[in-house]
């Protein structure tokens, strides 16, 4: 609800008066903070000179101002004014001696960093006196010392990319963190001062929230992606936990092998290279700072010592800041943000902030449930720290600020009235209807609220899921005879809303037939007994026939009657359209699987009945002659791999290998054409060159009205009076000859494979044998492997035959072919010729 405001006896309403108070207050805050400014400035450089005078870290420098001002009976302030005006110019190197009051530099003096210590900015002003500010070459000609071990090499003493040296840098970033007034500020001062020294990119700033990451400050940052990482949950692979758990550096600089270690934040591409370096506390690890960079280079030594070195600079800037408010809370609010953390919906702890005479002025949000959205879509952290008067002023004066008041002065609980509550956000106002609840604890506030409005894209999401899921709701009322439909619903059934709902009686009257009996009497159970419906049924629309889906259930009276249907329609059609088609698919693979199989099983009848392979080693004219045939194991074709091993009628003998391209029927019959013409001219008396070069053509003509085919083969002739081998060769494999142990290819002779050109050409080489020998001919299913090199198979089969043929063993091509272990994903065909040694000879045959 909302209540007008009511007027005091000056004139002013109390939200009037509440608004004057806060722009007093912030008035005074802003006069403080100008005044901390210049006090954390003037302590953050005497701590840097006490770091380079005495090798001191951040803290030490700090620690060491505090205790000899304790010593001395001295305020902090006073120990600061006076350390800074102990300075003076250094022996060793009278041209870096720092300028204060005016003072001219020493006479011929220059600064290595290329600055004049009476100029450090380079404009030709010199800073103040004593009373009034340090110059940044102050800072700069202290902090010298310390990294004066750090930063030798030549880079370093021109600067990087033309910028200043790493003592400038440094100095310039001291001077400038002692201006921070946030960590926001300090992120901002990080980036600006080492993106051209070190090319740093992005800057990101974590603290260690009991357990989580919470990002305080960034910059270089996309928005978007610092809001995606602004709180980061107890996760491991985190660069930056682990930086702060170990309290030591993170360098990723490979971003292929560091995604596979830790989430990355941004993309990869983006930046190439990045650290994660601890922030030091006065106990343990606080936090941690990220620097991102687009430079693929990994990060030298010098960059890195200058890294650690800025972190521990930002250490004291950070710390003040925390001093000065921005830190953690007490015990006791720590204590009730754990318990917050666990607890669903939006609640907060409030404190309450009084005016000299004790009278509530404002609360401040000092812990919030991670669930906790303000009517500008503010959550968890993000609230905290806020002040309610300033974030929320309409709330001075309403029955809800009294509602605090009261319960925090009497320990009432304050419940009220669900009330409206507009904000302008980004220009545009917004409404939402509110419950609150606040309950004392301690000297604070426990507040929590529901909000009970929907919002316009909590409605979208709704209708999205609708339309994407093919379902709308419906609602029929049975006693007020009131039908209510969603647009979805209209669209399902192809109806436009001026033509209204369709009565739940009448919804039988728009089904197919056939799904009439099931539909119609489960709408009777539903309408008669409240029994619920889940029934699919088709109803015929001017597109044509739709599947649908109706879920319903009845709510009923104290008597059991239905009085209200609620339910939804979903449309199945491109699910069941899906369904059919692939039904379809799989019907057809079925029946092309069926003739497939089919086709096998006729082909390898036929390759059987043409090619019978004997179970034993066969002798011929003075050879024994040992063959091995396997199918292939997978697929359902039959291959096109045969042999030949026959006596000629003159007395030699004739043996044959080819391999025929493709399977199935097609390859069987090429196959037998080849084999049985081969064989024929051989016969008749025909050279092999020449029974090679016709074989070629006769495929050559066969392709010319059908597909092309193509064939490798051997053809060899042996004489067994002057044991001599004659060979011609068809693109195929080299045969393998293994001598005395040894095995060793047989040099190719020119001959392309059958069926690839008419101008192909077949040369013939010999080769006399030796008792002992064994000479393989086979194919490809022997040796070749998907994916490998086909020269390995070779030297794989060299190695094997040597073994198996060359060691006396019974059965040589059994046990080739066991250590081989071939892969069998195409047909394979071997023969081994072997040409006994004589009886009685001990080297065995």
């Amino acid at each position: 609800m909302q209540t007008d405001p009511a007027v005091t006896g000056d004139g002013a309403s109390p939200e009037v008066l509440a608004l004057a108070k806060v722009v007093a207050r912030l008035r005074a805050e802003v006069a403080d903070l100008e005044g901390l400014a210049a006090a954390s400035a003037i302590v953050e450089r005497a701590k840097g000179v006490l770091m380079a005078r005495e090798g001191f870290s951040a803290d030490e420098a700090y620690e060491a101002l505090v205790r000899e001002a304790g010593l001395r009976a001295r305020t902090l302030m006073e120990q600061c004014w006076i350390t800074l005006g102990g300075i003076r110019p250094r022996p060793a190197a009278p041209s870096l001696a720092p300028s204060v009051a005016g003072a001219g530099a020493a006479p011929g003096g220059s600064d290595p960093d290329g600055l004049d210590p009476d100029d450090p900015d380079g404009d030709g002003s010199v800073s103040g006196s004593v009373s009034g500010s340090v110059s940044g070459a102050v800072l700069g000609s202290a902090c010298g010392s310390v990294f004066d071990s750090v930063f030798r090499s030549d880079r370093y003493l021109t600067g990087r990319h033309g910028v200043s040296g790493p003592r400038v840098v440094l100095a310039d970033l001291a001077a400038a963190l002692a201006g921070a007034r946030s960590p926001g500020d300090t992120a901002e001062i990080l980036h600006e001062a080492l993106r051209g020294p070190l090319g740093v990119d992005g800057v990101m700033i974590y603290v260690d929230e009991s357990g989580r990451l919470g990002l305080v400050g960034h910059a270089g940052i996309d928005e978007s992606l610092a809001a995606q990482w602004r709180d980061i949950p107890p996760f491991t692979g985190v660069a930056a936990r682990e930086a702060i758990t170990s309290g030591e550096p993170r360098w990723l600089e490979d971003m292929e092998r560091d995604a596979e270690r830790y989430q990355l934040i941004g993309p990869a591409a983006r930046w190439r290279t990045r650290a994660w370096i601890p922030l030091l506390g006065e106990g343990p690890t606080v936090g941690a700072i990220g620097f991102l960079r687009t430079l693929p280079t990994p990060f030298g030594d010098a960059d890195r010592a200058m890294l650690q070195q800025a972190v521990r600079l930002c250490g004291g800037a950070l710390r003040a800041l925390e001093r000065s408010g921005a830190g953690p809370a007490d015990e006791e609010v720590a204590a009730v943000q754990k318990i917050l953390d666990a607890l669903p919906g939006s609640t907060i702890l409030l404190s309450p902030l009084r005016s000299p005479d004790g009278a509530v002025e404002d609360f401040r949000v000092d812990a919030a449930a991670p669930g906790s959205v303000d009517v500008a879509g503010r959550r968890g952290k993000e609230l905290v720290g806020r002040r309610i008067l300033e974030t929320y002023p309409t709330v001075a004066g309403t029955p809800l600020w009294q509602g605090y008041v009261e319960a925090l002065a009497t320990g009432t609980v304050y419940e009220g009235e669900p009330f409206e509550y507009q904000e302008v956000t980004a220009g545009v106002p917004g409404t939402s209807v509110y419950s609150v609840r606040a309950t004392r604890l301690g000297g604070r506030l426990v507040v929590s609220w529901i909000r009970h409005d929907t919002s316009e894209r909590e409605n979208g999401r709704v209708a999205t899921m609708a339309r994407l899921g093919n379902l709308g709701w419906a609602e029929w009322n049975l006693t007020t005879d009131t039908i209510e439909w969603s647009e979805q619903v209209y669209a399902i059934f192809g109806r436009v809303p001026e033509q209204g709902p369709v009565p739940l009686e009448e919804l039988p009257r728009y089904v197919v037939p056939d799904d009439l009996p099931a539909l119609a009497g489960d709408v009777q159970r539903l309408l008669g007994e409240g029994a619920p419906v889940d029934q699919p049924f088709r109803i015929a629309t001017a597109a044509g026939v739709r599947h649908l889906r109706i879920v319903a259930e009845a709510e009923t009276d104290a008597d059991g009657t239905p009085v209200e249907v609620h339910g939804f329609f979903q449309d199945l059609s491109p699910l069941r359209d899906a369904e059919l088609a692939l039904l379809e698919s799989e019907r057809s693979v079925l029946v092309q699987r069926g003739m497939l199989q089919a086709e096998r099983t006729i082909a390898a009848g036929l390759r059987h009945a043409l090619l019978p392979v004997p179970e034993q080693s066969i002798e011929l004219v003075g050879l024994r002659v040992d063959i091995a045939y396997v199918p292939s194991d997978s697929g359902v074709n039959v291959g096109g791999d045969w042999y030949s091993a026959i006596e000629l009628p003159d007395g030699n003998a004739l043996f044959v290998v080819g391999d025929v391209a493709g399977h199935g029927l097609e390859a069987v019959g090429t196959m037998a054409q080849l084999r049985f013409t081969a064989k024929g001219m051989i016969i008749t008396g025909s050279a092999l060159p020449d029974a090679m070069s016709r074989l070629n053509a006769l495929l050559m003509h066969t392709a010319a009205g059908a597909s092309a085919t193509t064939a490798t083969m051997i053809m060899m002739r042996y004489r067994p009076s002057a044991r001599l081998l004659s060979w011609v060769r068809a693109g195929h494999l080299p045969p393998l000859l293994v001598r005395d142990g040894e095995a060793r290819f047989l040099p190719l002779p020119e001959g392309s494979l059958l069926g690839a050109s008419f101008d192909s050409v077949y040369m013939e080489e010999t080769l006399r044998l030796e008792p002992g020998d064994h000479l393989l001919l086979y194919t490809d299913g022997l040796v070749e492997v998907p994916g490998e090199d086909i020269g390995d198979g070779l030297v794989r089969l060299g190695e094997a035959a040597a073994s198996a043929m060359g060691g006396g063993a019974p059965e040589p091509l059994a046990e080739l072919l066991s250590a081989l272990h071939p892969a069998q994903r195409d047909d394979l065909c071997v023969l081994d010729i072997h040409l006994p040694r004589p009886t009685g000879d001990r080297a065995g045959g």
